[in-house]
């Protein structure tokens, strides 16, 4: 492309130096001889008027005056020579001349001018003056050697003219395509340098976009795919103690631990087609209300089942008017899972399931007897936030859950460690978007509402 530039910045330049420059040399040419006819006539005119005296005697002149290289010759009105120098050959301009005109032409390299001698309106005689054509083409190459020399330096600065340009504008284009493969080959992290074109300034841009828009798509399919692990570790281990735990009592009718497996991988189903569900955004409608009650006496048994194996106890109650909150049903139940999962693996004592009123909102709060929370509220929630100690990688997840369904998930206490799940009420049409905004100009750790247990 470059050279493509250059190519044409030159033959562009040339073109126009051959437009302009050629008819500019014939014209200096026919100037100069012009000019050069001009000063021969002066000349002729001038030695007529001195020697007007003396051609009419038709006496032979011994000396003529005129210039070193211009032969002047002086003829009387017969045509006879008198003196200068003389011509051989017909003799057209002074032919004219005796007869009263004034005549230019050229012959054998020669320009040629002749005038005639007058006294009054007589013709005495005749002028003749003749120089070389060389002194005049001497002259004319210098001022084309002049030309040549301004049209070189012209295709010169239009070669530096169109280089300087190629480079601004192949450039960019280049430094396009290479970060355009850079991103083909999955780099997203690369950046164009404004060249100060528009066009390709906004071609960047673009690119520039696309290349954010792509790496924040792949950071949330990764972050994704690596919390949503995190729901599917807790059934399937839950299913390997259970085969394991009938394998070793081989006595006991190993029904019942069939069937419950059976229900364990049925779960295992339903949260991976929900969790597919909720990745793809396959929801073309708004959100519906969620019967919070029936979702709750679902998931109530096998939370029961779970906690009483670590000797504790779940209570889930219900405070307020009992309004149905708006969202979908498998984004909350993976929160409650999350909630539930992070009260038995972190938390001790009873775990608390209380759903309650909130202004525009319905909020779930879940809490255990532990000794509390200690991770600042960013780390709790940031992407990744799995420790040796504390809190696992589901709090994000949950997190990022509860924001899609225009909720707000909150750590409400420290101690003990209270987890508040706020979502927009089903009660009036405008709920949603104003549960947006419940907690919004709070800290993740705020507490958003009072709590109220009971």
């Amino acid at each position: 492309m470059r050279t493509r530039i250059v190519g044409l910045a030159v033959w562009i330049s040339v073109l126009a130096i051959g437009l302009f420059g050629v008819p500019l040399a014939v014209a200096v040419h026919q100037y100069a001889l012009q000019a050069e006819r001009d000063e021969l006539l002066l000349l002729a005119d001038t030695i007529a008027t001195a020697l007007s005296p003396y051609v009419p005697d038709s006496v032979p002149l011994r000396k003529i005056p005129g210039p070193g290289s211009v032969e002047v010759g002086v003829y009387d009105a017969a045509g006879r020579w008198l003196g200068g120098a003389g011509a051989s050959g017909p003799q057209p301009e002074l032919a004219r001349a005796l007869a009263g005109g004034v005549a230019t032409g050229s012959d054998n390299g020669k320009l040629i001018a002749a005038v005639p001698v007058l006294h009054e309106d007589d013709v005495l005689g005749a002028v003749r003056v003749a120089t070389s054509r060389t002194a005049v083409m001497t002259r004319v190459a210098l001022v084309w050697t002049g030309m040549a020399t301004l049209a070189a330096v012209a295709v010169g600065v239009a070669w530096l003219v169109g280089r300087r340009q190629a480079r601004r504008l192949a450039g960019p284009l280049e430094e396009l395509a290479i970060a355009a493969r850079s991103l083909g080959d999955g780099d997203f992290s690369v950046r164009t340098r404004r060249g100060g074109i528009h066009e390709i300034d906004a071609v960047g841009a673009a690119l520039d976009d696309t290349a954010v828009r792509l790496d924040d798509l792949l950071a949330r399919e990764q972050a994704f795919s690596t919390d949503t692990s995190h729901q599917l570790r807790t059934p399937l281990a839950g299913l390997r103690l259970r085969l394991e735990a009938a394998l070793e009592q081989p006595n006991r009718d190993p029904r019942p631990a069939i069937a419950a497996s059976l229900a364990d991988a049925d779960r295992l189903e339903t949260t991976i087609n929900e969790l597919l569900a909720l990745a793809r955004d396959s929801r073309r409608t708004g959100p519906d209300p969620v019967d919070l009650s029936a979702l709750l006496e679902e998931l109530t048994p096998e939370w029961r089942e779970r906690l009483a194996l670590q000797n504790r106890d779940l209570r889930v109650s219900f405070e307020g008017s009992g309004e149905e909150p708006l969202g979908s049903t498998a984004a909350i139940r993976q929160v409650l899972a999350v909630l539930i999962d992070n009260a038995m693996t972190h938390g001790a004592g009873t775990v608390d399931v209380t759903v309650r009123d909130a202004p525009d909102a319905v909020a779930i709060d879940v809490s255990d007897e532990g000794s509390g929370i200690r991770e600042p509220t960013d780390v709790l929630f940031a992407r990744r936030a799995e420790r040796h100690s504390g809190n696992g990688i589901g709090l994000p997840l949950a997190h990022r859950l509860a924001q899609a369904e225009g909720g707000r998930l909150l750590l409400a206490g420290r101690t003990p460690p209270t987890f508040t799940l706020l979502l927009p009420a089903a009660g009036n049409p405008d709920d949603h978007g104003r549960a947006r905004a419940v907690g919004a100009d709070q800290q993740p750790g705020a507490v958003a509402v009072p709590l109220h247990k009971g």
